[in-house]
Formats: structure tokens, C-alpha cells, sequence
């Protein structure tokens, strides 16, 4: 299948000669790898760099996110398994592109660096941003020789977290001085505290009927629900809650958002122990600031992550966290001031943390409040913007 270009909409605003960065990625649909692209684009200065995006998979209408004008999409449409027509046909749109700076991100991606070189691209960038459920600590040999092999292939490497950071240096190779740790960054003006004197829940849309109960206790998460991200041990924890404190049912509330192999089972877990009507899996929604402020605690039961976006907006948003301690979670969540940090896959020590916030509002308030000030001062989107900006700068040699 031939490449599928996507114009957003927009004017035909000429904004000059600015270098031309080429992202790869494998699907621009809602994620937090996808987020961090969306913001970065969005904030970029377009006199400074232009932006287009090829998609080995394709694109939804999270495209739509994207406010910079002329920025072309390119879906690759590549078969499942090995699909070589997918490298040819990568190969020809870098050619007619003509990119300054290409930036793949993730292992699903790393071979655009050697055809990104065939094709002629100067800089090279890769970006790692997580790990998946079939390699959790980085350790597949395989991944790691083909890590190893295309290595040479990239100008300069970018972290999202210390973690990943420390392993491309110690594991894949990298030369320290071509790897960049930049953290993501949030919106904290389109993610922020919920107003209190509002009724919760107010202005969101088809929402279940009897769902906001009076001083109904929102527990919530937001993510793609893929195996690595362990949504049904949310989903345990939620029904162990429920057992711990019965007489809770009349306001504690489940609200999961994002869509993926894991919403059926999360939907049949909570059909099956018969409390579906206090649940709310709605899968994807494009008002995710609004969802995120009828909450009232913020759970990520991911058993690997990069440094996660929806912490981020959490805590932009002025909720405490209930985190697995993986990956970044411990470089974002301060244990005891911003939230609670419990062991991968094991829901009953996420009820207790999560039992401890409905039991104390005060300590809930006060951790939520101290994660909104950790955004306002360490995990800007400006602090995020201007990284970028210095390793494209740096690669480019300006």
C-alpha cells in the first residue's frame, strides 16, 4: 500500500527555511509518547524548526491535537510481521521530504535510522521513551544486539528519564556525551486543579446515569489499556476496596479512560462481581483535562513506564498518585509528599494506598497540592521545549 499523506487543517502560512525535523514514530493515537510529540510540536517555535510526522502503522483523530499549520502526516500503513514494502516506502517519502533532522522513538522505529542514513538524512536523533511488556527491564539480548547494531546509525540519543538514560549508556553503548535526559512537560493551564465549588463532573458528557453519587470518591486512571500497562489489577484493587469497605459503595467510583486489548477483561471483571454501574471504562475521550479534574486520586498500575504523561497531568491537575515503583514513576511521585508509591502487580497493596487517601482527605489535599507546585517549577513544557531545541541545535551544529 502506498504512503497516505495528511495535510492538517490550516492555512498555507510560509514560514521560511527553518530546518525540517522528520518524526518517526509507529501510530499517532492517544499515548503518552504521542503527547509529548503533540506538545513539543505544538510549543516548538515554527521559525525555529518545522515538523512532519511519518507513521509506520497509521493515524487517528489525535492528529487533531496538533495547532501548528502544515504539518504533514504520513501513514506507511505497514503489514503486521516483517512488511519490507514498509522501508521502501519509508525510503521514499525521507527523499522527498528532505529532512534536516530525523528523530525516530522506540525500539519499533529504530531501523528508520539506517534507512533515514541511506536516504541522505545528515542528523539522525532517537529517543527512548519506555519499555514495552516483552522486554520490561531492557534486557532481551536480541533487541539489544539489534540496539547495538543500529547504534552508529544515530547522531545523538534523548531520554526521557534517568533510568533510561543510565541503561542506553551501560547496556546499548551510547557515548554519554550523545545522550540528552530530558523529562516531559506538561500543559499546566489546560491541566489544572478542579474548582471545588463546582458540582464534580460538571460539563463532561455522556456520562452514566447515578455515576457522580453525592461526595461520590473518584478513583481514575488514564492510558492506552495495553498489557504493560496492567489495568486489571487496578480493576482488583478496586473490587478488593470494595470488599474492605462495603459500606463505600455509595461513593466510591471507578473511572478508567483509553481503549485496548485490556477494556473487555477490565469490563468482565467488574461484570462478573456485579458492580459494572460503579464503574466507568468509557474508552477513548478527547477531554481528558476535564476528566482528569472529576477525579479525586490518580492511579497508574503500569508494570514498566519512561516517564509517564498522565502522571504528569495528574499532578498538574492537583491529584495525589497512586504509582507502581517502574521505570520514571519513582523520579515524578515523591513517596509520602506528591503520592504513594506500591509494588508492581500487586493490587492489594495498591488498595491500601489508595484506602489511605479515602480515609484521609487532608493528606489527600496536601499531596495533591504539593504535585501541582513539583509541576510549576521541574516539569514545565517550556523546561521540555527548550531541551529539544538545544540537542536538534547541537546536532545540526548552530
Amino acid at each position: 500500500m502506498h504512503p497516505v499523506a495528511s495535510p492538517l487543517p490550516g492555512g498555507t502560512k510560509d514560514i521560511g527555511q527553518a530546518p525540517l525535523v522528520v518524526h518517526v514514530i509507529y501510530h499517532l493515537g492517544v499515548g503518552g509518547l504521542e503527547n509529548g510529540l503533540v506538545n513539543l510540536i505544538n510549543h516548538i517555535p515554527p521559525d525555529r524548526y518545522r515538523h512532519a510526522i511519518i507513521c509506520l502503522k497509521g493515524y487517528s483523530d489525535f492528529r487533531r491535537r496538533i495547532a501548528r499549520e502544515n504539518v504533514e502526516i504520513v501513514a506507511l500503513h505497514k503489514r503486521e510481521g516483517h512488511d519490507l514494502a514498509v522501508y521502501i516506502n519509508l525510503f521514499k517519502t525521507l527523499r522527498r521530504l528532505k529532512p534536516d533532522i530525523v528523530h525516530t522513538r522506540n525500539l519499533g522505529t529504530m531501523e528508520g535510522q539506517v534507512i533515514a542514513a541511506i536516504a541522505g538524512a545528515r542528523v539522525r536523533v532517537h529517543g527512548e521513551h519506555g519499555r514495552d511488556v516483552f522486554d520490561l527491564y531492557g534486557k532481551n539480548r536480541k533487541y539489544n544486539l539489534l540496539r547495538k547494531v543500529i547504534r552508529p546509525f544515530v547522531s545523538h540519543f534523548i531520554a526521557v528519564s534517568r533510568d533510561l538514560e543510565g541503561w542506553l549508556a551501560t547496556t546499548v553503548g551510547a557515548l554519554p556525551n550523545r545522550i540528552n535526559q530530558i523529562y516531559n512537560g506538561v500543559d499546566s493551564t489546560r491541566f489544572h486543579p478542579r474548582d471545588r465549588t463546582q458540582d464534580q463532573g460538571t460539563h463532561l458528557t455522556d456520562v452514566p446515569a447515578g455515576f457522580f453519587a453525592r461526595n461520590a470518591f473518584v478513583i481514575g486512571s488514564v492510558g492506552r489499556m495495553t498489557d504493560v500497562k496492567n489495568f486489571p489489577s487496578l480493576v482488583q484493587a478496586f473490587l478488593l476496596l470494595l470488599k474492605e469497605v462495603p459500606a463505600a459503595q455509595v461513593q466510591l467510583r471507578l473511572l478508567i479512560v483509553g481503549d485496548g486489548n485490556s477494556r473487555p477483561e477490565c469490563l468482565e471483571m467488574l461484570r462478573s462481581a456485579g458492580v459494572e454501574a460503579l464503574a466507568w471504562l468509557p474508552g477513548e475521550r478527547a477531554d481528558i483535562p476535564q476528566l482528569m479534574r472529576a477525579m479525586d486520586v490518580f492511579v497508574l498500575p503500569s508494570l514498566g513506564e519512561g516517564i509517564s504523561n498522565t502522571i504528569l497531568e495528574a499532578m498538574s491537575t492537583g491529584l495525589p498518585v497512586v504509582a507502581t515503583s517502574v521505570g520514571g514513576n519513582s523520579e515524578l511521585v515523591a513517596d509520602g509528599v506528591t503520592g504513594i508509591l506500591v509494588p508492581p502487580d500487586e493490587p492489594d497493596a495498591m488498595m491500601r494506598a489508595i484506602l489511605r487517601y479515602y480515609r484521609n482527605l487532608d493528606m489527600l489535599a496536601s499531596h495533591g497540592r504539593a504535585g501541582r507546585q513539583q509541576i510549576e517549577t521541574s516539569f514545565s513544557i517550556e523546561a521540555m521545549t527548550q531541551g529539544y531545541i538545544r540537542v536538534y541545535d547541537k546536532a545540526l551544529g548552530v
